[in-house]
């Protein structure tokens, strides 16, 4: 019986051997695998990087900078930061009006009551201020007051916010004169 153990033991060494070389032993077992292996560990990646790469540029897409002679892009880069709009002063018909002025610029604020402003109308709201007199309505409302900006920040004429302060605060029940046009000022002057 030793010798058939022997046997036995022989055996399951001999598979036993066999079995650890093949736990050492990888999935490449001749050199036409391993060249395989090699060329499609280096091909592969380059052919999906190369793909990766016109995916990406294929697109239509503008590239950086090439607006950049346009003649638009041109103009808005060279443009003047500000700019001066003469208003003819003698022409009053061309004026607007103090309601007109106030829809354009003061119904912003006034209409609604927004940021404290007195609404046009409220008689309790703007008598206060009428009791100061139209001179100084007329200082805030081009200087600004609280957080109205000057002349609301509109770009009227002074005649014009003048005609708007009138317009708001004989609402509010002042009985202010409309404002003289300033070409008749300039010649009752003379």
């Amino acid at each position: 019986m030793s010798a058939n153990n022997n046997h036995v033991n022989a055996k399951a060494q001999a598979q036993a051997h066999a079995h650890e070389e093949e736990a050492h032993e990888g999935p490449i077992k001749t050199p036409k695998q391993l060249a395989w292996a090699v060329f499609f560990a280096f091909v592969v990646p380059i052919i999906v990087i190369i793909m990766l790469a016109n995916y990406v540029s294929t697109d239509s897409k503008p590239a950086a900078g090439s607006e950049a002679l346009e003649a638009m892009s041109v103009a808005a880069r060279i443009q003047p930061i500000g700019s001066i709009e003469l208003k003819d002063m003698n022409n009053v018909a061309s004026l607007k009006t103090g309601e007109q002025v106030f829809q354009a610029q003061c119904a912003a604020c006034h209409a609604t009551g927004a940021a404290g402003a007195p609404k046009l109308a409220d008689l309790a709201a703007w008598g206060p201020r009428v009791a100061t007199g139209f001179e100084a309505l007329l200082g805030s409302a081009l200087k600004g007051k609280g957080a109205m900006g000057a002349q609301g920040g509109g770009d009227f004429s002074d005649f014009e916010i003048a005609r708007a302060v009138v317009y708001m605060a004989n609402q509010g029940g002042a009985k202010f004169d409309e404002p003289k046009a300033p070409a008749a000022a300039a010649s009752a002057a003379n």
